[in-house]
């Protein structure tokens, strides 16, 4: 069940578009070698050179088709003069050179982000061991390595860019996670996550009524104002924890718990309990 909800909240952004959004499975990268597993399937390689180039290796036993492509983030002070150089069996097949290159601006919808896009390469690759290396200048470049076309974004690589996403704004385009909002899967996410704790919310008040009708916990009404607005800011300060932070599902469904709460001048908390401090508890 949690697999459906989760899965649902990474393809209703998807449905909100008119047309396709490119999504690379997207790979923070923190040692200066990486190896490339599945070279066919996209990935967007994020990482930051320091001092040395940075190394990626694929070992393929049958031939496949190889594309590399070289973006940088479109931020104050960032440099477009990444290259990368790539190998076969220690030979150069080609060079993807980012100092001579026209690089041209670029903007993907699905994070929100806007990037300079630099030098690409595609062919059908031979079996063999092959290397990328990921160089500028003064080795001090931020840079994304894109290797492979065929877009696969199933549920845990939804998780997984869930996780990442947040952490690209703040360390690698510069900005504030909150950025993300202006996403269709950043807006998607808050809009799925409240829904399902409206959903969860009237479930479980009606559930509560027809099981325990005429107690204390079946009142459709069980806190007063005070209680409301305590739960009016409970629900905003979680909703601002989330989109500041991780950008947790599990946060912003709390969050949307705690308005349907305060809307609904209902707690699920009181009334498991049975408790009431609405003034005018008479009301079903």
């Amino acid at each position: 069940m949690q697999k459906l909800l989760i899965t649902i909240t990474l393809l209703f952004p998807l449905l909100l578009l008119p047309t396709v959004i490119f999504a690379h499975q997207p790979r923070i990268v923190k040692d200066n070698l990486t190896i490339v597993t599945f070279p066919e399937v996209s990935k967007a390689y994020y990482g930051t050179l320091r001092g040395e180039p940075a190394m990626y290796s694929i070992a393929s036993d049958k031939a496949f088709e190889l594309y590399v492509g070289v973006l940088v983030p479109d931020i104050a002070g960032q440099k477009k003069d990444v290259s990368a150089v790539i190998l076969k069996d220690g030979k150069q097949v080609a060079m993807l050179n980012g100092t001579s290159f026209e690089w041209k601006k670029f903007f993907e919808a699905f994070g929100h982000d806007s990037y300079w896009q630099g030098p690409e390469y595609k062919a059908q690759g031979d079996a063999g061991t092959y290397e990328i290396r990921v160089s500028s200048s003064n080795n001090d470049s931020k840079y994304s390595l894109v290797i492979g076309e065929i877009e696969a974004f199933g549920f845990k690589e939804g998780i997984n860019a869930l996780t990442l996403i947040p952490q690209l704004k703040k360390d690698f385009f510069n900005e504030s996670p909150v950025s993300f909002i202006l996403s269709p899967f950043g807006s998607g996410l808050i809009v799925i996550m409240v829904a399902l704790a409206f959903i969860f919310g009237f479930l479980y008040r009606w559930v509560l009524k027809k099981l325990v009708k005429n107690s204390a916990h079946g009142p459709g009404i069980n806190i007063g104002a005070k209680d409301r607005y305590v739960r009016a800011l409970i629900s905003i300060l979680l909703f601002l924890w989330a989109i500041t932070s991780s950008w947790s599902p599990i946060l912003l469904f709390f969050a949307g718990f705690a308005l349907f709460e305060s809307i609904f001048s209902w707690c699920g908390l009181y009334a498991a309990l049975g408790k009431n401090t609405c003034p005018l508890n008479t009301h079903e």
